[in-house]
């Protein structure tokens, strides 16, 4: 096999989603290009560290996949930089615990390394809607909202300023440069669905290294579950005012030029097209235009209002986020 060996993480935190767990992880097993090792991390949930580490016993005596306990504070954040820690590839790719990968996953990401250059490397992210189709006043402009790929994305291998957490991957060497993600920005558990920390990451990457290339390639796929609680316009509110209140924490961070810039061309240019195109469906009486552009327009003003009120606490807060430093003596691995 040729090319950079690839770690797999995957984070997980609870026993409700212990089939896709376990459908996540055969999705890695059976990947063409074999991964080096699949990491669990468990975010302080002792019941499910011990079922895990039942589950996968004779995996981990081989290292083929490992179960680790979260050694960093409660959250996705500190549960990536413990997998990081512990990974032995040169690659780590990241996998949402409720996704599961097409066989050419890790293809496409290795290919991308071709060029020394390229310090990450993202894919493409699909929902599976828990109602078996997607809402129809929701706005594939704002698939975002439920953690898959959205459009306005330009399509094939292209360079970004960011790739997306659930479905990416970054050279060691990124982490060196940079440190790990940032605590305090993402998601902890089932509270506030906070996002950003993979932007924030990739930008302050591309100070520290300037001269690094980060793609997305549209042929890493991966299929995202989403479940029914999130196909409604609550949570879509809900968690376009908390990646406002992100956003906030990301332009603190590394400035509004920067934390801003792609969010720029989507609200002036995706977006608008959005409620043009829903509005045109509305006049020829297709089913959910008036939905989506007045979704377009709600999700816009939400993620505004939660950018002002994190701006002015970001302020008001001396601090409200750490960087670590990514140690490979931090990891806590379970024993089958």
């Amino acid at each position: 096999m040729t090319g950079p060996g690839i770690s797999v993480v995957i984070c997980v935190y609870t026993e409700d989603r212990w089939e896709d767990i376990l459908a996540a992880v055969a999705s890695v097993r059976s990947q063409s290009r074999p991964a080096r090792e699949t990491l669990l991390v468990v975010d302080h949930n002792a019941a499910l560290l011990e079922r895990l580490a039942k589950e996968y016993k004779e995996p981990q005596r081989t290292g083929e996949v490992r179960v680790l306990a979260n050694a960093g504070p409660r959250g996705l954040s500190a549960g990536r930089n413990t997998g990081i820690a512990a990974a032995h590839g040169d690659v780590v790719a990241f996998l949402d615990d409720d996704a599961v990968a097409e066989r050419d996953w890790l293809r496409h990401f290795a290919a991308g390394y071709a060029d020394p250059r390229v310090l990450a490397v993202g894919g493409r992210t699909v929902p599976i809607w828990a109602s078996g189709r997607r809402p129809a006043w929701f706005p594939e402009e704002f698939d975002w909202v439920v953690g898959c790929t959205y459009r306005g994305l330009p399509p094939g291998r292209v360079r970004v300023r960011n790739v997306l957490g659930g479905n990416a991957s970054f050279r060691r060497s990124a982490f060196d440069a940079a440190g790990g993600f940032a605590t305090g920005i993402g998601r902890d558990g089932d509270k506030r669905p906070l996002g950003c920390e993979e932007t924030e990451l990739c930008i302050r990457l591309t100070r520290a290294r300037p001269e690094a290339i980060l793609l997305i390639d549209d042929r890493a796929v991966i299929h995202h579950r989403v479940p029914e609680a999130r196909e409604h316009f609550r949570y879509f509110r809900t968690r376009a005012y908390a990646e406002g209140l992100s956003k906030a924490l990301v332009a603190r961070s590394v400035g509004t030029d920067k934390g801003l810039e792609s969010e720029r061309r989507y609200a002036t240019r995706v977006l608008p097209a959005g409620v043009a195109r829903g509005l045109r469906d509305a006049v020829l009486a297709r089913p959910g235009g008036a939905g989506r552009a007045g979704a377009i327009v709600a999700g816009v003003l939400t993620a505004a209002g939660g950018y002002v009120v994190g701006s002015v606490r970001a302020r008001r807060a001396a601090t409200t986020f750490s960087v670590a430093g990514i140690d490979g003596g931090t990891e806590g691995e379970a024993d089958g």
